[in-house]
């Protein structure tokens, strides 16, 4: 199994959950206000006076042939939103209970 944390712009948060149940993931989890930046060209979402904005993240667990469909839908999303921004990361899940 795979955990995909998907990290994105509060805007986008209508299109993540569309993928989501475009994908049939029906389990996940949701933070609605997170803040921080992007490495790269991020401007900070800090929910401030000075960065207003503010991130949102997601947390499914899906099985390893599901990792790659999703992370490919992300990217997509990315590259039509490019100004508001999302990212997807993906680490292995061991065991749960």
């Amino acid at each position: 199994m795979k955990a995909i944390m998907i990290i994105y712009n509060q805007a986008l948060t209508e299109k993540v959950e569309y993928m989501l149940e475009k994908l049939a993931i029906k389990g996940y989890t949701q933070w609605p206000l997170v803040t921080g930046a992007g490495t790269n060209t991020g401007e900070p979402r800090l929910g401030t006076h000075t960065w207003p904005e503010v991130n949102s993240a997601t947390l499914t667990i899906v099985e390893d042939n599901m990792a790659d469909m999703v992370l490919e839908k992300v990217k997509k999303m990315d590259a039509i939103n490019l100004e508001v921004g999302v990212r997807a990361f993906v680490w292995s899940i061991e065991k749960t209970a």
